[in-house]
């Protein structure tokens, strides 16, 4: 009888995560097959794609691939499962590869950067967090605080430039990039930008505000 080798379902997670995106993962991922790329690096490189960027694919394979997480409240929901796919670029431009699959038709795509950030590819690149943990961590981030909040309020367009984030300080697990995370004394508020300035639509930015948190509320860990 052949051995099975396929990933088992339940993932772990990987290391370096807060404790809150870690209960996150593993409650509520599903780890599925994927593509291995290890046996195409020889073909890559000969097709021009530097070895480190090989290098990069491979390890975010290692770390990510195959892991499905609950949809994203924007984005339509993010990618369906974190996959790697053939790199691309330039040595003048930088080099980026998917990041995994839509879960609809949409204008963009998923990729992950030329230094590692978790971004879209739309009319221009748009780099959203600085890494794939800080989209990890966003994810958990919105899954607890939508559990928690006593109100949840959405706010699009040129009203989220009215926000006032004088009280608030930075979420920094999130890796913020063009999105951003703020905690205050008693609410969470997440800022979407990434459609806005990826396809130079002002209007598609959108901020939701969970309201009515304790301590426990607004870290979870």
């Amino acid at each position: 009888m052949t051995p099975d080798t396929s990933p088992s379902p339940t993932p772990v997670a990987p290391d370096g995560l807060s404790r809150r995106a870690k209960g996150f993962v593993e409650a509520y991922g599903v780890r599925v097959p994927v593509t291995d790329i290890r046996p195409y690096r020889d073909a890559w490189i000969g097709h021009g794609v530097p070895a480190a960027e090989v290098d990069r694919a491979e390890a975010f394979q290692e770390r990510w691939g195959g892991l499905a997480l609950p949809p994203a409240p924007f984005y339509e929901g993010g990618p369906r499962v974190l996959d790697a796919d053939y790199p691309e670029g330039s040595t003048e431009e930088g080099w980026s590869f998917s990041a995994g699959s839509c879960r609809f038709s949409m204008a963009y795509g998923f990729a992950i950067g030329p230094g590692g950030e978790f971004g879209i590819e739309a009319y221009r690149w748009t780099p959203l967090h600085a890494s794939t943990d800080g989209w990890v961590e966003s994810l958990a981030l919105a899954s607890h605080a939508g559990r928690w909040a006593r109100t949840v309020t959405r706010i699009r367009g040129e009203a989220v430039e009215s926000l006032d984030l004088g009280g608030y300080e930075p979420v920094p697990e999130v890796r913020g990039l063009t999105d951003t995370w703020w905690r205050g004394e008693d609410s969470l508020i997440a800022v979407y930008r990434g459609e806005a300035v990826g396809l130079d639509a002002p209007q598609c930015q959108e901020a939701h505000v969970y309201g009515g948190l304790d301590e426990w509320g607004l870290r979870g860990g």
